[in-house]
């Protein structure tokens, strides 16, 4: 497979980063005037690459009334000389300027560039690339989520940008949470407010014309358009690219009193993504949320995109405070949770997307697939929450807040950590886990949400393993460590569970995945700050999983010093 070079890279835009803006057209190219003054200030992007196809995405500023006619162009090589594609499409008011168009019948496995025409203004150039057909030794992907515009500065993008410039990242995964709906005094404002990372607009995001504007000012950021300008992404959202904890009927973080019904609030959230972002609409016919798609990736692997919250989840369960405070003592009370947990109808996916998602494991195993990898949004492991007070020394448990003691104390019930997450549709894991066993998938799950890193080997209710997840670390959202500062967290974690091999509370980056024939290989990329302009990266740690006949994967094995370990 072709892949893009230092001196590609340089050809297409500032420092290689695709950052220029284009001030003459291809050559050879014959686009109509534009009377009005036009500007391409969110970038360019592009995603959802099949093998002869890819997403091509820009937004045009202006104040031209009417449709505006936009030229695309595709090539082989970065000073476009090689032209290949080349397409026409208007945009307007009705989908906020955006443009989002598919660029057909392009050869399996190759780097093409980019770039977009309105009038004679050009955007910045950029680099993507078609999925490959066979023959592949080896793909990489950047796997981010969580980028919070008030916690800091978006160096993970900025990071991915650089090594994907000099050759190192085949793609981008985003599996949610790309941006956040709170306003400025919401979580993160303070932080905000001291490095002049503000939330705009300044309260919380509810109207198509409030998620526009928080669109809008997320793709104003230079490394995050560094980061889409040099490789195709797959993206799926989470639950604030919509509110806090949003599911199929409701939101925690959705007042109908004051903010309108929730299923108009969701409708214009998906709207406003799939304006905005780079990714194929929904066939006709199918709901405009379900977004759960597929990806070949040569011989090697099935990417499987999951889509976890507005379509089959059901109602999340809490440890509310009236249970923290006064029922997690009783017996009653805490069988009375337990049971609703467990409660074989309980769905995060859905049937329909829980039936694809069983077809398309056995599919790509019948074709010979390597691995079957599943972007997913939130912890699938069994993740019992570990016992602070015993865990940490007297003087660092005094420093905890009374709230996040009372949220620890239900370890002594045996509930897991995160009722957000899988841990609260253990029926619905099970199910996924069975479908997986009935493939012989060896499942490779790629997970975001908890702003912490993580490796876990995956085991069904027999206990028997079933697959491995990486949890990737925030961009820049808050993570345990940012609330506890204390470095015993990293070890508390694995210590209390069996499937926990890794944990970091502290970090913010991204993982590194590479897939073979052989193995799967996840890098933990830590960049330094978050908070300073100025960053350093280093890798954290690093694990490997291998094809084996015992749940179709091998356990993970962590390499230190160039030394496998089985755990550690």
């Amino acid at each position: 497979m072709t892949r893009l070079t230092r001196r590609g890279a340089l050809g297409f835009g500032a420092a290689g980063l695709g950052l220029a803006a284009c001030t003459t057209p291809a050559p050879g190219a014959s686009v109509p005037a534009f009377p009005h003054k036009v500007s391409f200030e969110h970038g360019i992007a592009s995603g959802d690459p099949a093998q002869t196809s890819v997403i091509l995405w820009t937004r045009v500023t202006t104040a031209a009334p009417g449709a505006v006619p936009v030229t695309w162009i595709v090539a082989r090589d970065p000073e476009f000389k090689q032209v290949v594609k080349r397409g026409a499409t208007t945009t307007g008011a009705e989908r906020d300027h955006t443009v989002k168009v598919e660029a057909t019948g392009l050869e399996p496995g190759q780097l093409y560039y980019f770039y977009f025409l309105v009038g004679r203004t050009a955007s910045p150039g950029g680099a993507t690339r078609t999925l490959p057909a066979s023959g592949l030794a080896d793909y990489r992907m950047a796997v981010v989520s969580c980028s919070n515009w008030p916690f800091g500065y978006f160096h993970a993008y900025r990071e991915i940008a650089k090594r994907g410039a000099a050759g190192g990242i085949d793609a981008v995964i985003h599996l949610g949470d790309y941006i956040y709906e709170y306003g400025a005094s919401g979580y993160g404002g303070t932080i905000g407010k001291e490095i002049g990372r503000n939330h705009a607009p300044e309260h919380e995001i509810v109207t198509l014309a409030d998620y526009r504007a928080r669109h809008a000012q997320y793709k104003t950021d230079k490394d995050l358009q560094a980061a889409h300008a040099i490789a195709p992404w797959f993206c799926t959202w989470d639950d604030h690219e919509s509110t806090n904890n949003s599911y199929r009927d409701g939101a925690e973080n959705h007042q109908p009193e004051t903010e309108g019904g929730w299923t108009e609030r969701k409708a214009v959230a998906v709207q406003a993504y799939l304006e905005w972002m780079p990714v194929r609409d929904p066939v006709a016919g199918r709901p405009r949320d379900a977004i759960w798609r597929k990806f070949e990736i040569g011989d090697l692997a099935t990417l499987l995109l999951l889509e976890s919250r507005l379509v089959g989840r059901g109602v999340d369960l809490t440890f509310d405070e009236m249970f923290l405070a006064s029922d997690a003592d009783k017996p009653a009370a805490v069988n009375a949770l337990k049971a609703k947990i467990n409660d074989p109808n309980r769905t995060m996916l859905g049937l329909e997307q829980e039936t694809w998602l069983a077809q398309e494991l056995k599919a790509s195993t019948a074709a010979g697939k390597k691995w079957q990898v599943l972007g997913n949004q939130v912890t699938m492991a069994k993740v019992k929450i570990p016992d602070i007070e015993k865990g940490l020394p007297p003087e660092k448990y005094a420093q905890v807040s009374a709230g996040t003691k009372r949220f620890y104390t239900t370890a002594r019930y045996g509930f897991e950590w995160n009722l957000d997450a899988w841990s609260g549709f253990p029926a619905a894991r099970e199910r996924l886990y069975k479908s997986a066993k009935d493939a012989n998938a060896k499942l490779v799950v790629l997970t975001g949400d908890t702003h912490t890193a993580w490796a876990n080997e995956l085991h069904d209710a027999g206990g028997q393993r079933r697959g491995v997840e990486f949890g990737c670390t925030s961009v820049t959202s808050n993570g345990a460590g940012d609330s506890m500062p204390f470095e015993e967290l990293n070890w508390l974690m694995p210590e209390a569970n069996d499937e926990v091999l890794y944990y970091n509370a502290f970090s913010k980056g991204f993982t590194l995945l590479t897939l073979s024939a052989t193995q799967v290989d996840a890098e933990f990329i830590r960049v330094s700050s978050v908070r300073t302009q100025g960053y350093f990266a280093s890798t954290d740690a690093r694990f490997v999983a291998r094809e084996s006949e015992i749940g179709g994967i091998s356990g993970l094995r962590r390499i230190m010093a160039g030394q496998e370990v089985t755990r550690g």
